[in-house]
């Protein structure tokens, strides 16, 4: 059931109208999200649910444990086992596959047999964003920032919360779990802003993000030796744009619908194209991901503390980590080590300089050059994340190299899509909160009859069919 179908959207109402009706009584409210929850995943794939039945209850019992336990040894051997739980879970169903594969591969010269048939485990929906987020609560209650105050089925349905189950974002405890026991308020300004920011999603989904997909990504990614160099340029560029507006529109819709329920969720993009560096990117892109690789392995790593080789050591290991955290495949470990690379000759002409620049020391030709630098880097490098394999890569880049010239292959849609993509980028936020707030303060019909023509606008605009989510697959 994808946030982009009008059966979401019925499920949505129906779920937010229950919610409400007895939002009063606490085990009614959260009795209502958790069977919405568990309905809203079993739609996508019924059995793998049961592999979240077992990680909560395990850790929700990890959990109680770090409440009772008073010796510093046993606290963290109950951190670890929930780690071990957590990151076993993600080895078992994601990466099984890419382990034996490799051995295969690495020990056949040595004539040593590896199974070859796949394992064919299936893949639970939002294994990687569930483990994460896990994972945090479990570390959070043993520093001492998340109670361990929760029933069971409170523990799932922080886990499984229909609105960002699927493709996160990696919400911490502090913003669900521990405002379960607080009854919750809904303004008719914070509503209107929530249906706004959902729209929002909407268009940027399936307006921006599929037309590009499919008008242009798909088809030259599919077979660059049939397009020129140029257009394999373009599709590049375009691709870049198509996973920013596709995961930024779920995001948005998450946001959207958490607050319908009461709940604020934290922000995901921040207007990552615009960065200067590749360090400020990682700030503005994925922020939920980001964060909780800094939060959760970098700082204990050693974060910034320790001698300059280990910082270095310390940024290579969470970008190959967070890279291969993308998918089971190696590329997106090459995909994240060409990102630690760069952090690390950032870091390192940091060191020589003598600091980091500040924003306001920085003229506007080097926030420029910056800004360009740092955006070619983020495409040339999507490059890799797109294509299937290394091999396909490596036939997309010697495709760009020939210089051939030509864009009779990119249609005015597409360029009309290109250009809109660019300017609503780069538009100020303020903008985006000036026209919610006029939208929040048109009359309730109004507001109606604009979803309704934004909705058949939509319709009208793509001939395209809905597609999934970019980040379903990870």
């Amino acid at each position: 059931m994808q946030s982009t179908s009008l059966s979401y959207l019925a499920f949505l109402a129906l779920t937010f109208t229950l919610y409400w009706a007895v939002h009063r009584y606490r085990v009614a409210r959260l009795g209502v999200l958790l069977v919405a929850s568990l309905f809203f995943y079993m739609v996508w794939t019924p059995l793998p649910v049961l592999v979240f039945f077992w990680g909560a209850a395990f850790d929700h019992l990890i959990v109680k444990g770090l409440a009772r336990a008073k010796s510093p040894g046993a606290r963290k051997a109950l951190v670890i086992a929930s780690i071990v739980s957590n990151l076993g879970m993600l080895a078992t169903f994601k990466y099984a596959e890419l382990f034996r594969e490799t051995a295969r591969t690495l020990l056949a010269p040595l004539g040593v047999t590896v199974r070859e048939e796949p394992f064919g485990l299936l893949l639970p929906i939002g294994l990687s964003f569930l483990c994460f987020q896990a994972i945090s609560y479990v570390v959070d209650v043993y520093r001492g920032k998340a109670s361990a105050e929760h029933s069971y089925l409170e523990h799932l349905l922080y886990l499984l919360f229909f609105p960002r189950v699927v493709s996160g974002p990696i919400v911490r405890a502090s913003a669900l779990l521990e405002r379960f026991n607080e009854v919750p308020t809904l303004t008719a300004e914070a509503g209107g802003r929530a249906l706004y920011r959902i729209a929002v999603g909407l268009v940027k989904k399936m307006v921006i993000a599929d037309v590009l997909g499919s008008g242009l990504v798909d088809p030259v990614f599919s077979d660059p030796a049939a397009y020129t160099s140029a257009e394999c340029l373009v599709a590049a560029v375009a691709y870049t744009f198509e996973l920013y507006f596709d995961f930024s529109g779920y995001s948005d819709i998450a946001i959207g619908a958490a607050t319908l329920f009461g709940f604020e969720f934290p922000e995901n993009f921040a207007r990552p194209y615009l960065a200067k560096n590749l360090f400020e990117f990682w700030n503005r892109w994925h922020m939920s991901l980001s964060s909780w690789l800094r939060d959760y392995l970098y700082i204990p790593l050693g974060g910034n503390r320790r001698s300059k080789p280990r910082v270095l050591f310390n940024l290579m290991t969470v970008m190959v980590l967070g890279g291969l955290w993308h998918g089971a495949d190696w590329r997106f470990a090459v995909w994240g080590g060409v990102h630690g690379v760069g952090l690390c000759l950032t870091r390192t002409w940091w060191w020589i300089r003598g600091g980091r620049p500040e924003a306001e020391s920085v003229g506007v030709v080097r926030t420029a050059v910056g800004m360009l630098f740092t955006f070619t880097v983020v495409v040339l490098t999507r490059i890799v994340f797109r294509a299937p394999n290394m091999a396909h890569a490596a036939e997309f880049y010697s495709r760009m190299l020939l210089f051939i010239p030509g864009l009779a292959n990119v249609s005015a849609l597409v360029w009309t899509m290109l250009a809109v993509a660019v300017v609503s980028h780069a538009l100020p936020m303020k903008l985006y909160d000036t026209v919610g707030t006029i939208f929040v303060r048109l009359p309730a019909p109004v507001r109606a009859v604009a979803l309704v023509a934004l909705g058949l606008g939509i319709r009208h605009l793509t001939s395209v069919e809905a597609r999934p989510y970019v980040y379903l697959q990870f």
